[in-house]
């Protein structure tokens, strides 16, 4: 209700939605080779090219910096599912019909670059806004949107907050979501004593985190939990976390956080000869590509909603390959699918105002990649989550 009556206020103070379309700008990342990112022109509230009408897909995400695996994912997803729109023959609306074009800019997953690259992206002009990629770029872009009225999808940024504004909704599985369905795993798989280690100066790691704890203790399972460590950002060096850790006898150790902290931790565990089992949230993906040494991950679980093993992926994982000779993992899942629910409310929509591709939103189903997945009025995914296991050095569905 709260959305509803906040989007009705939105659309009678800002009336006409804020939509154009402009130039793809330059790109601060990998080069892609892909015809979406130039698709675009300079001027006019609706491009036109050689091609037609250009509807822009505005991006923020880390394309630099410790980060740069997520956002180039996104960005390489993104544009493996436009060109496929494109190739196809656009999107039909209304009595037109509109080619895609992206505009990804880096924000290194800082938040006040975001705020600089999302003000580029609105002076060039951008129908839609897919980001950021990360949650606190998201939670500093938020309010921003909701002022320009302009429809947000983040793929992957997972803060609750994110979605509190009615022109807001997001891909993935928020932070307490995952806190609390990796606690029930926890608890399902019948572990004995489990210790935590999280980044307490990032708002993914800690919302996970004290959503895992508070699931616990509404089971009566508060007991499980026997050590809890942090860290920051910047750490390296787990060994004084680890060395508690390993005192306090735990079989399981979870680490809600991105792959690069999570490798460092996996191998320097190894390193102490600690005998526990980690489990992880969606952060991990990509863990593998970061380790020197696989079977320091070996046997590891974290919860996703992709794997690119999938036979339902079978498709976009080979695309991914030919165009980047990699393997996609759940960030370029995120980024693929997210065009594609775009393509579908603005085909719903029937139009590509603002107000129409909000409202769009929550009449819209889509049989992506990540999942089936629906939006509710809180700007939440309705998705079935995946729990992927690493066997032999690769990732597998944990059965």
């Amino acid at each position: 209700m709260k959305k509803r009556v906040l989007l009705s206020a939105l659309a009678l103070t800002f009336g006409l939605a804020l939509s154009a379309c402009g130039n793809s700008g330059s790109d601060k990342g990998a080069d892609s080779g892909s015809k979406a990112e130039t698709a675009a022109a300079d001027s006019g509230s609706k491009a036109e090219t050689a091609d037609g009408d250009v509807f822009t897909i505005g991006t923020t995400g880390p394309l630099t910096g410790s980060a740069a695996s997520y956002g180039n994912s996104v960005k390489n997803g993104a544009t493996i599912a436009i060109d496929e729109i494109n190739a196809a023959g656009g999107v039909k609306v209304g009595d037109k019909t509109y080619k895609l074009a992206l505009n990804f800019q880096d924000d290194e997953a800082k938040e006040d670059k975001a705020v600089n690259a999302y003000n580029n992206l609105m002076d060039s002009g951008i129908n839609v806004f897919m980001g950021a990629v990360t949650s606190g770029s998201s939670l500093a872009l938020t309010d921003l949107t909701a002022k320009d009225n302009i429809l947000q999808i983040t793929p992957s940024g997972s803060a609750k907050a994110i979605t509190e504004n009615p022109n807001v909704f997001r891909l993935c599985f928020t932070d307490p979501l995952q806190g609390k369905m990796i606690a029930d795993f926890v608890v399902e798989q019948g572990y004995e004593s489990v210790a935590v280690l999280y980044n307490n100066s990032d708002e993914y790691s800690t919302g996970v985190y004290e959503s895992f704890k508070e699931e616990l203790t509404a089971d009566g399972k508060a007991d499980l939990l026997v050590n809890e460590q942090s860290f920051t950002s910047d750490d390296v060096d787990f060994t004084t976390q680890l060395t508690q850790i390993k005192s306090s006898g735990a079989k399981l150790i979870f680490v809600p956080g991105y792959y690069d902290a999570a490798a460092y931790i996996v191998q320097q565990a190894k390193q102490q000869g600690i005998d526990a089992a980690f489990v992880g949230s969606d952060g991990w993906d990509g863990v593998l590509a970061q380790v020197t040494d696989k079977s320091a991950v070996e046997g590891a679980v974290f919860l996703s909603p992709f794997l690119a093993t999938d036979p339902s992926a079978a498709n976009f994982t080979k695309a991914y390959d030919t165009a980047y000779k990699a393997t996609p993992d759940q960030f370029a899942a995120d980024g693929y699918d997210t065009v594609y629910v775009i393509k579908a409310a603005m085909e719903k929509a029937g139009s590509i105002e603002s107000a129409d591709l909000i409202k769009a939103m929550t009449e819209i189903e889509v049989d992506g990649i990540t999942g089936k997945v629906s939006f509710n009025a809180d700007g939440e995914p309705n998705k079935e989550p995946k729990f992927v296991t690493i066997t032999n050095g690769e990732y597998k569905l944990f059965d």
